[in-house]
């Protein structure tokens, strides 16, 4: 499965799981982390010839975390990105990881299809909730990328002690880093600030101009939803995937903001799923077909369902996938691609 929120087993108590399940080997992190899942651990190789850095930057570099300031003291060749997201960041100012976590299981170079094709040669596969700290200490990196992820201090004090690590922002556990702020922090520690700021400027335009193609989103409400083998949920405001509706105009769902949960994701049980009544509903299903939430009964009571203002993707697909990664990259195509499909449910 791809994971993207939906928690995994060893965390099942802690969160719900991201948008792409992960196969038969990963488990589902945030559907439970709120849908953001599997930790992939698979022992693809990349290593020595693996990474490529193509711009000098400016050094020594510095970055605000919530661990403190980190410090680059000087390019670094060697890196590898561990946060959901990273490693396409990495790879848009471009510099190619030698090792990287594959959060949605995507298999081959661990990107979506808004990245395919630039690496020049495969990352080294690193496991996602739990990294493999021997697998990472081998690739001898000078620079670890983790501005995404739990955010746990642990894993920061052991990934520290291998190589410099930027880690979350202040106040951005569990996988709320958004794509500006990561576009920021990964080129600001590859010392590549001003290529980050024309990045983040870029993608903004690109949120600009759907804006103003589509007006209809201003002020109308809207909940993300997810379906997993758990059950239902919503992700709140600070997750990527609200991130990008907010963006675009739209105001997420009071309701769901009234339990907004630990993490970016708030559990809904069934006989309660009414609540996600909005201008727009869209449900992303983790694992499960479609047909789950399709064929119930509850969730076609749902006024915003009977009158087809909805979205519903297919489990696991590049466009869910896309919607969810919330990086630049993801973005651009999200933007090109799901867009229209917002509004077209809007018209209904």
């Amino acid at each position: 499965m791809r994971s993207i929120l939906a928690i995994s087993r060893a965390r099942r108590s802690a969160a719900p799981r991201p948008l792409r399940a992960p196969r038969a080997t990963a488990a589902v992190l945030v559907g439970a982390l709120a849908v953001l899942t599997g930790c992939s651990s698979s022992p693809d190789t990349g290593g020595e010839d693996a990474g490529k850095v193509d711009s000098k930057g400016t050094f020594p570099a510095k970055v605000a975390t919530k661990f403190g300031e980190v410090v680059i003291k000087e390019q670094p060749k060697r890196v590898v990105a561990l946060g959901w997201g990273d490693a396409e960041t990495a790879l848009a100012l471009g510099v190619q990881p030698v090792g990287a976590s594959d959060w949605l299981e995507f298999g081959g170079e661990g990107v979506g299809p808004w990245a395919e094709g630039m690496y020049d040669k495969a990352p080294q596969k690193i496991g996602t909730l739990e990294p493999e700290f021997e697998k990472i200490a081998a690739l001898q990196p000078d620079l670890i990328l983790d501005t995404r992820s739990s955010g746990d201090q642990k894993r920061y004090d052991n990934l520290s002690k291998i190589a410099p690590t930027v880690g979350v922002p202040k106040g951005r556990d569990s996988y709320r880093t958004n794509w500006e702020q990561q576009a920021a922090m990964v080129a600001d520690a590859l010392g590549l600030h001003e290529e980050g700021q024309e990045l983040i400027k870029k993608t903004k335009g690109e949120f600009k101009a759907a804006v103003k193609a589509h007006p209809e989103f201003k002020g109308k409400t809207v909940t993300s939803a997810s379906l997993t083998s758990e059950g239902y949920g919503a992700y709140v405001r600070g997750s990527g995937r609200v991130d990008f509706l907010e963006r675009l105009g739209f105001e997420n769902n009071p309701e769901v903001e009234k339990n907004p949960g630990t993490n970016f994701f708030t559990t809904v049980s069934h006989e309660n799923i009414g609540m996600f009544d909005a201008d727009l509903l869209v449900l992303g299903p983790i694992g499960v077909p479609s047909s789950k939430a399709t064929k119930d009964p509850i969730f076609q009571e749902i006024p915003a369902v009977k009158k087809g203002n909805v979205v519903v993707f297919q489990p696991e697909s590049e466009l869910s996938l896309a919607f969810a990664t919330d990086s630049p990259l993801a973005v651009s195509y999200a933007l090109e691609k799901v867009v229209p499909m917002f509004s077209e449910a809007l018209k209904k």
